[in-house]
């Protein structure tokens, strides 16, 4: 992979887009890549959190708009989905494992689809974020803006965002609750590590699913939903997780889930 890193240590994987020079642009090709790490960190059975960052103090500046111009206009809407892992709508929010976001410096674009695509999104004083489709007569490029945005921050504040292109800083994420937390840039590798942290004492087979609940109830009927719950809690009773979690409970022990 040149240009997309994969990393694992104390079971959190670390997918870091790896073009500086550009700003950590991505081209059709380097996003067959990022999809198939971020496919590769959901099945890696040593991994309980991903962190998902970019390299040389940007997180990611949007599509490559020379490799975009050199793309047929028939094209380019499906370009870099050939790869099975990038048939997948939304490959951040198909991960079975929690993905948070460590941004620093500028996340536009497709850099801000990403970052809305993840669980949860930790940002450096110098992060910048900004859906500036409409500002190139575009829509935003994987529905995560339209669909996703207006339900982490509310509608208003995301269509003042998607309708005006407007790219804001890291105290004004803050403040519509887009981000959780803001650091120094030298802090922001251990603040998204002390985050994923959080997630790894979990049942993985709970969080797979309770992931699944969160990001299909922002569209199902609450009827269905409830269903869908009842389905799934019936499959936790029967794993051997929720078996696990229960001995260690009564036991007075730390749980050794398997996800299973």
């Amino acid at each position: 992979m040149g240009h997309i890193r994969y990393e694992v240590s104390d079971r959190v994987a670390t997918v870091t887009i790896d073009r500086p020079e550009k700003r950590n642009a991505m081209t059709y090709a380097i996003l067959a890549e990022f999809h198939e790490a971020i496919h590769r960190a959901g099945s890696d059975e040593s991994v309980g959190a991903v962190v998902l960052t970019g390299a040389g103090g940007a997180f990611c500046a949007g599509t490559d708009l020379a490799d975009l111009a050199e793309t047929p206009e028939d094209q380019r809407s499906g370009r870099g989905r050939d790869q099975p892992a990038a048939r997948v709508p939304w490959p951040i929010v198909a991960c079975p494992k929690p993905v948070v976001a460590a941004v620093d410096g500028p996340a536009v674009g497709m850099g801000a689809e990403f970052a809305t695509q993840c669980d949860v999104r930790v940002a450096s004083t110098r992060a910048r974020f900004g859906w500036i489709f409409v500002l190139r007569g575009l829509v935003a490029d994987t529905g995560a803006g339209t669909f996703l945005l207006p339900r982490l921050i509310g509608p208003t504040a995301a269509m003042r965002l998607l309708f005006s292109g407007e790219i804001i800083d890291a105290s004004e994420a803050l403040q519509v609750g887009f981000v959780t937390q803001v650091v120094e840039p030298d802090d922001l590798a251990a603040a998204a590590e002390d985050e994923a942290q959080r997630y790894l004492n979990a049942s993985p087979f709970a969080v797979r699913r309770t992931k699944e609940l969160v990001y299909g109830g922002m569209f199902r009927p609450v009827d269905e939903h409830l269903r869908e719950t009842a389905r799934m809690l019936e499959e936790c009773f029967r794993s051997e997780d929720h078996r696990e979690g229960v001995a260690a409970f009564l036991e007075r022990r730390p749980a050794a889930f398997t996800g299973r």
